[in-house]
Formats: structure tokens, sequence, C-alpha cells
């Protein structure tokens, strides 16, 4: 069974970086899309990032555009979020996913989620 484990989440001030890291358990981790996602307090889960197995095919919630990198070394088994010039409204707990076909707007179903980590940015 793959599991998924994030790390990085943190306190940062705002227009400070954090890089979160997701790391699969399994050898399946290289054929399917993955992504993050975040949930803030009392608003529903939302889509930040994907990216598709082979790196190429990237998508970005408008929120996140020109702020936030997704990526991924399917030989660590690892996907990251580069996240840049945070903002207090980006403050949320982020959960990395892997999901079925390799659409990077992680339009299939989700295989399997992590436990998710928190990501507070201060004003």
């Amino acid at each position: 069974q793959v599991q998924l484990v994030e790390s990085g989440g943190g306190l940062v001030q705002a227009g400070g970086s954090l890089r979160l890291s997701c790391v699969a358990s399994a050898r399946t981790f290289g054929a399917d899309a993955m992504g993050w996602f975040r949930q803030a307090p009392g608003k529903e889960r939302e889509f930040v990032a994907g990216i598709s197995w082979g790196s190429t095919a990237i998508r970005y919630a408008d929120a996140v555009k020109g702020r936030f990198t997704i990526s991924r070394d399917n030989a660590k088994y690892t996907v990251y979020l580069q996240m840049n010039s945070l903002k207090p409204e980006d403050t949320a707990v982020y959960s990395c996913a892997c999901a079925r076909g390799n659409d990077a707007g992680m339009s299939g179903a989700i295989r399997y989620w992590g436990q998710g980590t928190q990501v507070t940015v201060s004003s």
C-alpha cells in the first residue's frame, strides 16, 4: 500500500518561503499524477498544484501562479512544492495526493492522500 508522508510545513512571515516535500512509500509513484491540495479552517479543500508522472504537464490554481512551483523526482519517489512570496491567505493544511491517471489537473480519482502538514503565514 502506498503511503504519502509530507514534511516542510511551519510558521513563516508574510513574504517568506517554504518548501514542502511528499515522499511515497512504493514504486507505484511514477505511474500517477501527483498534486498538492490545501484546506484552511472553515473552508473546503482546494487544488493547489499538480504534475504529470513525466513532469510534462503542470497545473496551478490561479491563487498561487507565479509564487508556487511543483516538481517531482521519480527516482526518489518525491514531489515538492516550493512556496515563495507567501501570504496570510496561504495559511492551511497542505496535503499531497496521488491521482489515478496522468492528468496534472488531478481530475482522476484520488488513490491516496498524505496526512497533511500545517503551513501558517503571519502578517
